[in-house]
């Protein structure tokens, strides 16, 4: 499985980004996708997961409201909407695939393969 997480950059505080994670290499429907993000000085946090049919998802107390994750298996590309961005959400975004658990694990531990990470940076 390969992934690439593209769509990050600046913006002010209450805007918004649309990230992508680009799967190759293995049908996409067959894994979960996850959203994960590292901020400066900071241990990798979980985000979101988007089930391998895309129709549940999950996403951490922070963000809920603000971030909708979806994706698109016909064009192997999941999506990470992100809305009313606040400085704290700053971070390198990874999406990431987990091969095991139909609606994607809730921790590093559940993701096999990770994309590179996108830049995502909040101005306030």
């Amino acid at each position: 499985v390969q992934l690439q997480a593209s769509g990050g950059g600046l913006v002010q505080a209450g805007g918004s980004l649309r990230l992508s994670c680009a799967g190759s290499g293995r049908t996409f429907s067959s894994y979960a996708l996850g959203w994960f993000r590292q901020a400066p000085g900071k241990e990798r946090e979980f985000v979101a997961a988007i089930s391998r049919s895309g129709s549940s998802t999950y996403y951490i107390e922070s963000v809920k409201g603000r971030f909708t994750g979806s994706r698109d298996n016909a064009e192997n590309t999941g999506y990470l909407q992100m809305n009313s961005l606040k400085p704290e959400d700053t971070a390198v975004y990874y999406c990431a695939a987990d091969l095991d658990r139909y609606y994607g694990g809730r921790d590093y531990s559940s993701y096999a393969y990770w994309g590179q990470g996108t830049l995502v940076t909040v101005s306030s």
